[in-house]
């Protein structure tokens, strides 16, 4: 179906894809389209207008694309899918916890705090809240997320855990708003 990448260059066209990879700090990364063709660009600021600093490499993303002298570009992004998880395999922090405890925990606002990449966690707070939410990396990739900056809004689910207070899922604030 790659003929479908090659239309008119003007038309702006829907597409489902994945995050091929993504860099916040070069300010882009690629998508390939499920259907196949060109890698498609993604822009940090086409990102950012969907609310959203990062996105976890492997996610599934759906596009509105079009065609340029540059090649093919996102010009929105309309959904994200986190990446799947490999069946079966729970992260060492929520052993022992039901499944259902944790789904069932409601999505609250909160504020990244800090998060480094780096060493593979950060905290946040709950608004009305000042005490720390530990935010691990493999929860933010299961998330769809790759990364976090200071002050960014989110919603989070949290539940108490062996190291305090632990989000077990993490939306970008304007993907959370979709939700209800």
């Amino acid at each position: 179906m790659e003929t479908q990448l090659r239309q008119e260059d003007d038309e702006a066209q829907r597409v489902l894809g994945k995050v091929k990879w993504f860099d916040p700090v070069k300010g882009f990364g690629f998508v390939i389209a499920d259907e196949g063709g060109p890698d498609i660009l993604l822009h940090a600021n086409v990102l950012r207008n969907f609310g959203q600093s990062s996105v976890a490499d492997g996610a599934g993303i759906e596009i509105v694309i079009q065609r340029t002298d540059r090649g093919v570009q996102a010009t929105e992004v309309l959904t994200i899918a986190p990446p799947e998880a490999p069946e079966g395999v729970p992260l060492a922090d929520f052993e022992g916890i039901d499944p259902e405890v944790m789904r069932a925990a409601p999505l609250e606002p909160a504020r990244v705090k800090w998060f480094d990449k780096a060493k593979g966690f950060g905290f946040a707070n709950t608004f009305g809240s000042s005490d720390d939410i530990f935010i691990h990396i493999e929860v933010l990739r299961r998330s769809g997320l790759a990364d976090l900056q200071p002050g960014e809004a989110l919603a989070i689910r949290k539940i108490p855990g062996k190291r305090g207070l632990m989000a077990t899922e993490v939306w970008a604030w304007e993907a959370a708003l979709s939700l209800s």
